[in-house]
């Protein structure tokens, strides 16, 4: 590419002179650390700047800062002129990218990143490149990570401006520096400037002659497109980087004859050996993976005898004793089969004679040699070390003790350098030296992690590693300033090897000593070569005028490749193969089978022909490429036919890389993580509106001359028969759905029970009068008995003010209009014989009896009783209890600051009785509306109310007050009493209301689908709501409906796809982000149910609210817009809270679950029609078209039955179902290791399909048998019913597993093994043995998905022939939970806390749980390979010990995990059982199961953060020093006294017994618990047991 200014020019004459005024940016830059560029970088730095160079130079002279200097030139010229062009700087390793990324960081101001293959970059996309291209200007990589971004077009050259080359010798042959240059730089039409480094521009082994090093330099400017240059007076060159000091040192040959040994030692190989080609015979030729495993251990072997015979003969008997322990600490260990433990086993036995014998020959330990007073010489004799070994030894002794010696030893294998080290840290004389090594990230077991190479890279630069033996990792690039002596133990190779290897010594007077062998010509001979091709090289690079020398064209060889027109994407015919393999890579796989391509190579006389065979699940199976002169090249460009036919299918994508399959709908999206990211997620909170009731809405108050509603009869009977309720009429404008308008439902009352029946009425028309009459009626009725008919004029004035007295219009709203009027008659159920109550306040007459006079009128005594009274004065409506007939008004007044009830009437309302002598009225005060839709008596509590207005139990209060206070309002208390029933019936009629609502919207209709509205509602309510029904179980069935009807769609529309990506499209639907967002879309959020029915806050039509809560969220409508600013992850959020305006804050995965609930609700209603039809509704498209289905059925009856037809049969007949297309079976039998066989199919889409069908049959099964059960338990039986564990012994105890094709010797094994386990195991044993393999479980599922298919998605007829074989199903008596979670589900109903420590090691995981009981610590330990399955392993044990204990787990008593704010709740009764029976002896149990008495007496004492004084603080304090102590939970004992509680908390202290603490009074209960806590909390304080205030 060109710079800004520069189309057109040659580049290699190209200047900077037009974009900068020619001073380097590095002078004026700021910020960066500053440097002084020396004579020679800056010459050579105008060079660069002038034209493409390839600096030669010799290592440690700063060719870095010139590329430095390159960079902040060109850098801050593209920036000036406004383009967007990259720098980017290539390192051939990751060791070198490390480096060169931070001298670039720290001497430039730009933004600069590194990049090499652990990073996962293999893995990024064209977004994630483009992201880092736009926040970085300079990119620090390997090679091969451009290349591949070049090739899958994620950047093209014209995108850089400068391209950089460190170690550029490399660029010949196929390395990625040439491909780079050949496939792209020499193709680009605008070439980036090119910048290369290196010390030594041969990289061959030596040059013969001038001509032949003109050559090899003339090719690399070549393919570089740069010319050589080189400083010709090094004179300052060897100021600041002198060259070291090169010496020989010269060792004996070994002449120790170890003949004997060796023979002993290739005996005991060759029995090895045989052993394994015995071993290799007995394999069944179908069983490739054993057969390939067997080979491999075999290899391991010869390589690990061979590794011992070279230490032998080039280091001695110690060293080789090593070199066999450094093999047995990484011999194979395999547990998984027989075969594998046995190649394991032959492979250590042949170690373990081997170290017999090298120990035979060592006449004592090797520590008792290497003491101080060790006999090196006599050593040598004895063959203990060699002599060059001890030259070596001589060497570092010859140092002396200086600890500021940094040496660097280079040796060829990585052996060598392992066996070295371990042996110079075993010579007490060289003690004072930290000895290490370091080797690079090959496949060899031997090789160091890229994070230990980078570590011990790091100590050695920093000096804390004095000696470091190192292969030619380190060879190239790397700095280490105080180096001070490097030592090629073994000769280099190379030139480059050899001017590369002695640049490493960079200090002063540094040295660089070459170890020959004395007497050894060819050594002398090889060393020659490489110091007379160093001098012609010098003298070449000298000699050339860059002017006068022309730059030979880069000869460009035809290559094959295969272009996306879309992108520009390529691969060409030799990274083709690399491509196909990273393809296979992304198929599904299991442990038993990794998916590869199979080449079958045809010699056809002159030329070959190369047949490819790709895994049963990729998009073809099988390519013949064309014919080509050899059969490599036959191999690549069958593969480059294969990935142009894999791109056309669309398995690789537009970039070439393999597809990540789209979700199926377009507009399916997956949420950004933004800082309110988590869409479907817990932890997001969202702000919903709430959707209006459209059958509540009404005109009619406008209507002048009358208006028709729908009426329906509200009945109430009470299940004590003396309890009378009134009825009532409910008038609406709005006809209701028949199962809304007629329903029945009990309300829950102290004591007792009320049925509550809804009747539809038909219409009844109102007159004008009538309708003025009924709205007066219930504003004067829902304000007294839920508001006030008084009201303050204003804040600061005591003056109140009748409610009604004013307008009252603003009370009514038309989007929420109903009339709630008395019935004459007396729970009459006869809809027909209804009459409203239109009696006003008058008198009732007197018949002679004692006359009363009340406000409004006169009563007599006698008809009185019961009747509803409204006192003129509050406004309080009460009922008349008695006549208090020795009392007066003129009666002394309760307190003693009024003298009678005249004077306090008088003197606090201003009132002056009329009738002071008459009796005073005991009335029945109103009281506050209850919930009465749950039953919370019957949950065994006291009936006393929460503060959000529970029933509560308290004693009834009474008033007395005189009767001309009273107006008599003509109702008698039966009305009273079912008023107060409303808000309890209402709210449950509007919730069926919204239902039914709801399903209009989906059906078009009310009665659509058969649906009902509260089975409809039931889907709608969470568990928040603390009603006796929620979403909970609908969830977990639409959970199913939807995996099951969205995986068999994808299945049958998508044939060719692999269950990976079937899996991955179906995900991209179900998971709960994309649910949320189709709820949201169909607003269903605005229908969701998610709080607690709060009848306090209940406002009806024409009552004015007396507990406003104000909208604060700045929407002045219903529904809240779908915004960021109304989303959180605040925790301090309250969810579930309305404001006036509808408005509650919800959990985001509530929407999501709502939806899954929705589908549950219609799969139960109308079945998978229905279901389908909602889903419709909610934009996912699908359909089970019986075409698909047919045409499944028509390909799987291709295909070729392996085993015999009898075989098939005998399946058949232990299914007991007979398929009519017998290859369904045939697939849903074959493993994907039966590739060999050509199939060309296995089971895999058809267990995805199978796993989606049981998982659905399973949970209905569930779900219908069990209607009654917990949500969580319903939840913990499908988990232990649909698990591989239970398929795979299902499918071993009906025998299943003999009709498994394969062919893989280890599943064969482990099938073996497992059905034995089985078949020996007593019935309801718990003994822990082998887990069932993977493939039998897949097996069942993948039979199910063929019967589904044969039998054309009849779900009933796979259940029959399922339910037997799956039989018995597990029940919740049965029902065994995992040890992990039965721990902690135990501990949590106990009280008890648990504590885990893991600790890594290897292979391995330890684990370890404790759990304190009163005064006993149960440990339980557990080792495993993974985290889980060692925890698991050790709750077992703990569980096992606990139970000794007579302490287990119930699963009837399960409850839910208490949250830290539930640490009040006392302990269940079991609790104390158990405590009574804890032993307090301190018996030693054999591990892994320990039993430990608990100190009292710790030094450490608990620190706990400050209390947070709020509610619910000081108990979460106690609950965290509980749990880091391991205390048991403490128990609190609430007591009630004058409206006001106490309570007593009991902690006990293992070994020291209860404290006890007594809280003072406090209005609520909570807050009484809080008081006690925070006593219990200052009293352990005071006793010196915490400190309160701790970080």
């Amino acid at each position: 590419m060109h710079l800004p200014g520069e189309e057109g020019h040659n580049p290699l004459k190209r200047s900077f002179s037009d974009i900068t005024d020619g001073h380097g940016a590095a002078a004026d830059q700021e910020g960066p650390k500053r440097f002084s560029p020396r004579r020679y970088q800056t010459q050579v730095y105008e060079v660069a700047r002038r034209r493409n160079t390839i600096a030669v130079m010799e290592t440690g002279t700063g060719k870095t800062m010139i590329a430095v200097m390159l960079i902040d030139e060109i850098g801050q010229a593209i920036k000036s002129s406004g383009d967007i062009k990259l720098i980017i700087f290539l390192a051939p390793t990751v060791h070198l990218v490390h480096q060169q990324f931070g001298v670039i960081k720290e001497h430039t101001s730009f933004e600069v990143e590194e990049y090499y293959g652990a990073k996962g970059v293999d893995a990024w996309d064209k977004e994630h490149w483009e992201k880092e291209f736009k926040n970085h200007d300079i990119l620090v990589m390997t090679p091969q990570i451009l290349l591949d971004a070049l090739r899958k077009a994620f950047l093209t050259m014209e995108a850089v401006c400068l391209l950089i080359m460190d170690e550029c010798h490399r660029a010949t042959g196929n390395h990625p520096y040439t491909k780079i240059m050949k496939e792209f730089y020499h193709r680009s039409s605008m070439k980036p400037k090119v910048f290369g480094m290196t010390a030594s521009p041969v990289i061959r082994k030596g040059v013969s002659s001038t001509m032949d090093c003109e050559d090899q330099i003339s090719e690399l400017e070549s393919i570089l497109d740069s010319q050589v240059y080189t400083v010709e007076d090094k004179t300052e060159m060897e100021v600041y980087a002198p060259t070291a000091k090169e010496t020989r040192r010269f060792y004996n040959p070994t002449w120790f004859s170890s003949l004997d040994l060796k023979e002993k030692i290739k005996a005991s190989w060759s029995k090895n050996d045989a052993s394994f080609l015995k071993l290799q015979e007995s394999i069944q030729s179908n069983f490739k993976d054993l057969d390939d495993k067997v080979k491999t251990l075999r290899r391991r072997l010869s390589n690990d005898y061979e590794k011992i015979l070279y230490c032998l003969d080039n280091l001695g008997l110690i060293c080789s004793y090593e070199a066999v322990k450094v093999c047995l600490e990484n011999a194979p260990t395999s547990e998984e089969c027989e075969v594998y433990r046995e190649s394991s086993i032959r492979c250590r036995y042949f170690l373990e004679e081997v170290v017999g014998i090298i120990k035979h020959s060592l006449l004592n330990g090797v520590e008792i040699f290497l003491d101080v007073g060790f006999d090196y010489l006599k050593a040598v004799d004895l063959g203990y070390i060699s002599p060059k070994l001890n030259e070596l030894v001589q060497l570092f002794h010859s140092f002396g003790v200086s600890r500021d010696l940094l040496c660097l030893i280079f040796v060829d294998r990585i052996i060598t350098a392992k066996v070295i080290e371990r042996f110079m840290r075993k010579v007490t004389s060289l003690s004072h030296f930290k000895i290490s090594y370091l080797t690079g990230s090959t496949t060899s077991v031997d090789a160091l992690t890229p994070k230990i190479q980078k570590e011990t890279l790091k100590l050695f630069s920093s000096g804390e590693v004095n000696l470091l033996f190192s292969t030619d990792v380190v060879e190239e690039g790397i700095h280490v300033p105080n180096c001070s002596c490097v030592i090629r133990f073994d000769l280099p190779k190379t030139v480059r090897s050899y001017v590369q290897s002695r640049g490493r010594a960079r200090q002063d007077n540094s040295q660089f000593i070459i170890m020959l062998e004395r007497g050894n010509e060819q050594q002398r001979d090889q060393l020659y070569e490489i110091i007379k091709s160093e001098g012609l090289m010098t003298n070449t690079a000298l000699n050339r005028d860059p002017e006068e020398s022309v730059l030979k064209p880069c000869t460009l060889d035809e290559i094959s490749e295969y272009i996306v027109d879309a992108t520009g994407a390529s691969v060409t015919a030799d990274s083709s193969v690399r491509l196909i393999h990273k393809y296979c890579d992304t198929l599904p796989r299991d442990k038993y089978y990794i998916p590869r391509p199979a080449f079958q190579f045809s010699y056809l006389g002159d030329s070959y022909e190369c047949k490819i065979t790709l895994p049963p699940n990729a998009a073809f199976q099988t390519l013949v490429g064309p014919t080509c002169k050899n059969s490599a090249l036959s191999k690549q460009v069958v593969c480059l036919e294969a990935c142009k036919k894999l791109h056309q299918l669309g398995a690789l994508n537009d970039h070439l890389l393999p597809s990540t399959d789209k979700p199926l709908e377009k507009d399916i999206i997956t949420e950004s993580k933004g800082p309110a990211s988590g869409a479907g997620t817990t932890k997001r909170k969202e702000l919903h509106g709430t959707t209006s009731i459209r059958a509540l809405s009404g005109t009619w108050a406008e209507k002048l001359d009358g208006a028709v509603y729908y009426a329906y009869k509200f009945d109430f009977a009470c299940d004590i028969v003396t309890e009378l309720y009134s009825g009532l009429i409910l008038l609406i404008e709005t006809e209701l759905a028949k199962d809304v308008g007629n329903i029945g439902l009990e309300l829950y009352l102290v004591s007792k029970k009320v049925k509550a029946s809804v009747s539809s009425c038909g219409q009844v028309r109102l007159d004008r009068e009538q309708m003025a009459k009924a709205m007066l009626f219930q504003e004067f009725f829902f304000n007294g008995l839920f508001g006030k008919l008084f009201h303050r004029i204003n804040a600061a004035e005591k003056q109140r003010e009748f409610l009604l007295k004013k307008e009252t219009r603003k009370l009514w709203r038309q989007s929420y209009m109903y009339l709630v009027l008395p019935l004459e008659t007396l729970n009459d159920s006869n809809n027909e014989s209804w009459k409203i109550n239109w009696t006003g306040p008058s008198g009732t007459g007197c018949n002679g009896s004692q006359i009363f006079h009340f406000a409004n009128s006169s009563v007599d005594e006698n008809s009185f009783k019961d009747m509803v009274v409204v006192a003129i004065h509050t406004g309080k409506i009460y009922s008349v209890f008695e006549v208090l007939s020795d009392t007066s008004a003129e009666s002394p007044f309760d307190t003693s600051e009024f003298n009678n009830y005249a004077e306090y009437f008088n003197k606090k309302y201003g009132i002056l009785l009329m009738y002071p002598g008459q009796p005073l009225l005991r009335l029945k005060q109103n009281h506050n509306p209850h919930n009465l839709l749950v039953n919370f008596n019957g949950e065994g509590g006291s009936g006393k109310t929460s503060e959000s207005g529970l029933v509560n139990g308290k004693e009834r209060m009474y008033a007395h007050m005189p009767p001309e206070l009273l107006v008599c309002t003509g109702l008698r208390r039966e009305v009273l009493k079912s008023f107060y029933l409303i808000p309890s019936l209402i709210h449950r009629l509007e919730s069926l209301m919204l239902a039914s609502q709801l399903r209009e919207e989906i059906s078009g209709h009310p009665s659509s689908l058969q649906i009902s509205s509260s089975l409809i509602l039931e889907a709608l309510t969470s568990l928040r709501c603390s009603e006796d029904f929620s979403m909970e179980r609908l969830e977990l069935l639409g959970d199913s409906v939807l995996k099951y009807t969205v995986g068999c769609h994808l299945f049958l529309k998508y044939p060719e796809k692999h269950d990976g990506q079937l899996s991955s499209l179906c995900q991209s639907v179900i998971f709960n982000a994309n649910l949320h967002r189709l709820g949201i879309d169909r607003n269903l959020q605005g229908y969701v149910r998610d709080g607690a029915f709060d009848p306090r806050r209940w406002v009806g039509p024409g009552q004015l609210s007396i507990r406003p809560v104000p909208c604060e969220c700045g929407v002045d409508t219903l529904e809240v817009p779908v915004d960021s600013k109304f989303q959180t992850r605040d925790r301090g959020i309250v969810v579930g809270k309305c404001c006036d305006m509808g408005h509650r804050w919800m959990g985001s995965k509530t929407i999501s679950d709502c939806v899954e609930a929705l589908i549950g609700a219609y799969y139960v209603a109308g079945g998978l029609s229905a279901a389908v039809h909602f889903m419709k509704w909610l934009k996912i498209d699908l359909e089970l078209e019986p075409s698909l289905v047919s045409e499944a059925i028509a390909t799987a009856s291709l295909h070729s039955c392996n085993p015999m037809v009898e075989d098939i049969g005998i399946l058949e007949s232990k299914l007991r179902y007979v398929f009519s297309t017998k290859g369904l079976l045939q697939e849903a039998i074959t493993h994907a290791s039966e590739q060999d066989s050509k199939l060309g199919y296995s089971y895999e889409r058809l267990e995805y399909l199978g796993d989606c069908v049981l998982d659905l049959l399973i949970t209905r099964y569930l779900y219908q048998s069990h209607k009654d059960m917990d949500p969580g338990e319903l939840t913990d039986l499908r988990a232990a019913s649909v698990n591989n564990e239970n398929f795979a012994q299902a499918a071993v105890r009906h025998n299943l597993q003999q009709h498994l094709q394969h062919c893989s010797g280890l599943l064969q094994s482990q099938i073996t093994e497992y059905a034995k386990f089985l078949s020996e195991r007593d019935i309801g044993s718990k003994l822990q043995g082998p887990k069932g393999p993977k493939a039998l479980g897949d097996m069942l599922e993948s039979i199910a998905g063929a019967i589904l298919i044969d039998t054309k998605l009849n779900l009933d007829e796979v259940w029959r022939v399922y339910k037997p074989l799956l039989s018995p199903i597990v029940t919740p008596d049965k029902l065994e939970l995992p040890p992990l979670r039965e721990l902690i589900e135990l501990c949590g109903s106990l009280g008890y806390f648990y504590k885990e420590k893991i600790v890594k090691k290897d292979e391995t995981v330890d684990a370890e749980l404790s759990v304190q009981l009163k005064d006993v610590l149960l440990i339980g330990k557990g080792i495993d390979r993974s985290n889980k399955a060692a925890k698991g392993e050790a709750a077992h044990r703990l569980l096992k010990e606990l139970e000794k204990r007579g302490i287990a787990h119930s699963g009837s008593a399960r409850k839910r995990k208490l949250g830290a704010e539930q640490v009040d709740d006392t302990s269940p009764t079991k609790q104390k059982k158990t405590e009574m029976q804890l032993p307090v002896d301190t018996t030693e149990l054999s591990s892994p199961g320990t039993v430990r008495k608990t100190s009292s007496l710790k030094n450490d004492i608990p620190v706990i953060k400050p209390i947070n004084m709020k509610k619910g603080g000081p108990r979460v304090s106690l609950f965290e020093l509980c749990k880091q102590q391991q205390w048991q939970m403490p128990t609190f004992k609430p007591t009630e006294k004058d409206f006001s509680f106490t309570s007593t908390i009991t902690l006990y202290i293992p070994n020291l017994g209860n404290i006890e603490c007594t809280g003072v009074p406090r209005s609520d209960k909570k807050s009484s618990l809080d008081s006690a806590a925070l006593l219990m909390l200052y009293d352990l304080e005071r006793q010196g047991r915490i400190i309160i205030g701790g970080c």
